[in-house]
């Protein structure tokens, strides 16, 4: 019996198909049953749908879906243009329709998670296993599989003859790895035989006698390819990052990286990244290098060993909220960035210092009190200076109230006085890169410990006046000294005998220092109304300040004498504080009575929108940030008591692209023939000093095109630097594992931009001059530079970036760079190349994106020819 239906929902066991039948069973003796029935090979109900008809045979048990045929079963799931049932050979068969648009509706085989298109399939219900023909599926973590005939032994095995390895999505895949056999165990790991690169269709010579590629979401370890490097002839050839990668758990892991060349040149690097949920995160890099320089018995060789410890640690907020660590490490040898054969990094090339902090802060809730432990690292790498904090302790207290109304009401003077104190103790080491991690650099070590307090109130005048007043006082702790004698058997240079010997003597000494000061400030408004334009009101404020501060001289107290020449009639004064061994300076020298002015100035104003008719409303605007002036006259002094104006300019114009600010100071005062004040005043305007400008630019596409808002009124005078250095470079695996290069899913869409496309681009340009006049020898433009850096895109596939400077008062060009970098779906090429200059070098890469085949590259450096002495 056949049975037709357009459109039909069921669910179809073995027996109802039996029941439909019209030829009676015979009735069966019932000793010849036998007790034990065998399993049956359908388990479950199987449901399906079909959007045309359902075809049911019950003389050949079979049911045929026709036309977006759907079949659950447990936990298949199983679409496709035809699906036949049989319940005799317990077998399911699937297959797509041919019409005149192709061959369309592939079976989509769903089980456990995994998914999978072919052009047609049978699967045993009771074996549990399946012959598929033209899979393709995917594999985390974007794998993709094409096979020609594939055996599903089970839902955790799967044998594949003819196999295509790909990470590319499309249908003809950019490249694949075409492999004769493998073994496919979904989501853990594919075992192949011989293997063979084949890009765009052409097989290459790249041959492989069998590969392993390591499946799913967890990371696992392997071994890292290396890359050849021919372009270093004063090294020969070489092999550079090859290694190891250990993926130690979920929460850490670890590389060890290694390079050697021909001449003997070898370098060694580990690195480990580790990140726990909600608690901390961050890495470690240890980098060590032998460089040798040419060949041994040459003029020219020359031998170096450099290292660089870098880490960084951050704890996440969530943790802890009254208590943080964090690290920051970069240390190691001075030539380090500059003579490495793989290390590309501008800024650090760049700069003459590196610095390290390791903190801890703590807050103790419910107390004003917190408390933060640093460690602290300065290296002058020009010098080879070392400065270290090993520890630097600070322990403060937040402004009180002692004499606060109830519920901390604060309205007059005595309610307002607010105390303060400060505590900070540092142990500090200087020494050299040479000493560095041996025990002499404990010989000159130093420590100290500074008390600070201040009391201070406010007091309104007249409803527009603030009245400040101000009582601090300083207390320092020193472990050591200076003690002076005079040894009269010591012979000077000139015969005579006698001379003042200076020793640094342990022990605890301390000094004390008070002072006090008011000041007295308000703030004075103007505005000016426009009845035309869009600018309707400019409002000018003004904040003038004067001050009062006097401190006694404590210098007397503290100061020391000794005898001076033979005969005992001639004395030296010094302070026990000097050479080094205070770290908070001496007792302050001399009586300061001094009066202090400044003049803050800022102009604002009210823009109306550009369309009257609008609701928007009228938008502020900053026209000047900042025009500050500020000045001091010491009353004490009985000469030169005026003492240089200082002067800042910042503002934000051409809607808030252009950043400028002025820096500059004045002396009012005349030099005498050696460059030393006298005390003469300048006739006409104070003497400009020094002198600072910086002016940064920043122009791109989207400004011409109203992609970006105008936000000018957001100015606020502060300097952005744009980034005209370029990024950082890692000479392996540059951008295998870039964010910004995802795939794009659709050719049609990627084909249609690829035409109608415009050019992006963006342009930062930076103006720096600083001007001094000492009035002797050292006259007029000190530093005068332009750097500019920008990027712009030929095609949506092509990105060319550059930064370059010029140095006006040296007459040169600066660090210059360029980069050009090429999307090609699947795979992503980059040149990067510094044409000329101390740092002369070039990078080439061409690789798969994705991370699984991250080994699939090419890739050629040359790095500076660097000198090891």
């Amino acid at each position: 019996m056949v049975v037709k239906n357009s459109l039909s929902k069921a669910i179809i066991t073995p027996e109802k198909i039996i029941k439909n039948d019209t030829l009676p069973l015979k009735k069966q003796d019932s000793i010849q049953l036998d007790t034990i029935k065998p399993k049956e090979a359908i388990t479950d109900l199987i449901t399906h749908v079909a959007k045309d008809y359902t075809t049911q045979n019950a003389t050949k048990k079979t049911v045929t879906l026709y036309n977006e045929a759907h079949v659950v079963y447990t936990d298949i799931d199983l679409k496709a243009g035809i699906i036949i049932i049989d319940y005799i050979k317990n077998t399911l068969f699937a297959k797509g329709i041919k019409d005149s648009t192709g061959y369309n509706q592939k079976p989509v085989f769903k089980q456990g998670g995994q998914e999978s298109e072919q052009d047609s399939m049978i699967y045993n219900f009771k074996t549990k296993k399946a012959i598929i023909y033209g899979i393709r599926t995917r594999q985390e973590p974007g794998m993709f599989i094409l096979g020609e005939k594939s055996k599903r032994v089970n839902d955790s095995t799967i044998y594949m003859r003819n196999i295509k390895f790909t990470t590319s999505d499309k249908e003809k895949p950019d490249y694949y790895i075409g492999v004769k056999k493998a073994k496919v165990v979904p989501n853990k790991k594919i075992v192949a035989g011989l293997s063979n690169l084949v890009i765009a269709d052409v097989p290459t010579p790249v041959f492989l006698p069998f590969a392993y590629f390591p499946m799913g979401k967890n990371r696992t370890s392997g071994f890292i390819f290396p890359a050849i490097q021919t372009g270093t002839s004063n090294r020969g050839i070489g092999i550079q990052n090859g290694g190891y990668y250990f993926a130690v758990n979920d929460y850490v892991d670890l590389e060890l990286l290694g390079d050697i060349y021909s001449n003997g040149s070898w370098g060694f690097r580990a690195r480990s990244q580790y990140y726990v949920r909600y608690k901390f995160s961050g890495g470690f890099n240890l980098s060590f290098e032998k460089l040798i320089r040419s060949t041994r018995g040459f003029d020219d060789y020359s031998e170096a060993t450099n290292f660089n410890i870098r880490w960084s640690h951050r704890q996440d907020p969530k943790a802890s909220p009254n208590s943080n660590f964090g690290a920051s490490v970069n240390l190691g040898s001075s030539q380090y960035f500059r003579q490495s054969l793989n290390e590309f990094n501008n800024s650090n090339f760049l700069t003459n210092t590196f610095s390290s902090s390791i903190s801890y802060q703590k807050t103790f809730a419910g107390t004003p009190f917190n408390m933060s432990a640093n460690a602290t690292h300065s290296q002058n790498t020009n010098t080879g200076t070392v400065t270290m904090a090993l520890p630097s302790l600070q322990v403060s207290m937040s402004r009180i109230y002692p004499f606060a109304g109830k519920g901390g009401i604060k309205k007059n003077p005595l309610q307002k006085i607010g105390l303060t104190y400060n505590m900070q103790g540092e142990y500090r080491i200087n020494t050299s890169e040479d000493e560095f991690f041996t025990a002499k650099m404990f010989e000159t070590a130093n420590a100290g410990v500074q008390h600070r307090s201040d009391i201070s109130t406010n007091i309104t005048l007249l409803n527009y006046f603030t009245l400040s007043p101000n009582i601090n006082y300083k207390e320092v702790w020193n472990f050591k000294k200076i003690n002076k004698t005079y040894d009269p058997t010591l012979q000077n240079t000139d015969g005579s005998f006698g001379t003042v010997v200076s020793d640094t003597i342990g022990g605890f000494s301390n000094f004390r220092e008070y002072g006090t000061s008011v000041s007295l400030s308000t703030n004075i408004y103007g505005t000016f109304n426009f009845k035309k334009g869009r600018l309707k009101a400019i409002r000018h404020t003004i904040r003038p300040s004067v001050s009062f501060s006097y401190r006694p001289d404590f210098a007397d107290r503290y100061n020391e004498t000794v005898q001076s020449n033979l005969e005992g009639t001639e004395f030296e004064t010094y302070s026990p504080f000097d050479g080094g061994t205070s770290l908070y300076g001496r007792p302050g020298a001399g009586l300061s009575n001094t009066i202090g002015i400044s003049l803050n100035n800022v102009i604002e104003g009210k823009l109306a929108p550009e369309d009257p008719d609008s609701d928007e409303e009228d938008r502020k605007i900053t026209i000047l940030n900042n025009l500050n002036f500020s000045s001091a006259y010491n009353i004490a002094a009985d000469s030169l008591r005026w003492s240089p104006v200082n002067a800042s300019l910042g503002t934000r114009l051409l809607k808030d692209k252009l950043a400028l600010n002025l820096n500059a100071s004045l002396d009012p005062y005349q030099i005498n023939e050696t460059g030393q004040r006298i005390d003469k005043f300048v006739k006409g305007l104070p003497r400009l000093t020094r002198a600072n400008l910086t002016a940064n630019y920043t122009l791109s596409s989207r400004d011409f095109n109203g992609e970006n808002k105008d936000n000018s009124g957001n100015g606020n005078g502060n300097q952005v630097t744009p980034d005209v250095l370029g990024k950082n470079l890692n000479p392996t695996n540059s951008f295998a594992s870039d964010p910004s290069s995802s795939q794009n899913n659709n050719e049609e869409e990627e084909i249609t931009e690829l035409y109608k496309s415009t050019i992006p681009w963006s342009l930062n340009l930076a103006y720096s001059a600083s001007y001094a006049n000492n009035g002797v020898n050292n006259i007029g433009i000190q530093s005068h530079s332009v750097m500019f850096g920008g990027d712009f895109d030929l095609t949506p596939k092509w990105k060319v970036g550059f930064s370059s400077g010029y140095d006006i008062a040296s007459g040169g060009f600066t660090f210059t760079r360029m980069n050009f970098s090429r999307d090609l779906d699947s795979w992503r090429m980059s040149f990067n190349w510094v044409p000329f200059g101390n740092n002369q070098s070039y990078v080439f890469f061409i690789g798969v994106k994705s991370g699984i085949l991250s080994d699939l590259k090419y890739e050629q450096n040359k790095p500076p020819d660097r000198v090891l002495f």
